[in-house]
């Protein structure tokens, strides 16, 4: 999409997954203060339900380096987004982590909003960046495991 803060129309956004999309922090302190290995750019997914849309950081409260949407949607039950690595369950319309090790936790939100049939991100905090995940290099087999060795 084109014009600023314009994400996708809101019948692209699934109900039964998720929609992958990429962010920045706005605020110059909080790009310092990033990860450099991660950089400043940031994943966040969205979800359409029967009042609109939701968008939460893609991020799993439990580690989180680990991601809910891997690159195709994220799992969904009954309404719930699923981690596939440790079995945590979070609300979709609230992000709360009802199930799992990370439980009485909350997804991280990011404020979109609908407007004439089009998603737009509307939170202070962020500037939408493009859709889809954050590339990674495909010859680079380093571990991101949760162990070091």
């Amino acid at each position: 999409m084109s014009a600023e803060g314009e994400i996708v129309p809101v019948d692209d956004v699934p109900t039964d997954s998720t929609f992958l999309f990429r962010i920045r922090p706005t605020d110059a302190e909080v790009r310092q203060s990033l990860d450099r290995e991660s950089g400043e750019i940031r994943e966040a997914i969205m979800i359409r339900d029967d009042e609109g849309v939701v968008g939460w950081l893609n991020y799993c409260q439990h580690f989180r380096h680990i991601k809910l949407d891997k690159g195709s949607g994220a799992e969904m039950r009954n309404g719930e987004i699923i981690c596939t690595n440790h079995g945590a369950y979070f609300e979709s319309d609230t992000g709360f982590c009802n199930f799992g090790p990370c439980e009485g936790a909350y997804l991280s939100e990011v404020d979109l909003a609908v407007a004439d049939g089009v998603v737009r991100l509307v939170d202070d905090d962020y500037e939408f960046v493009g859709c889809g995940g954050i590339e990674t290099d495909p010859t680079d087999l380093g571990s991101k495991s949760n162990r070091e060795f």
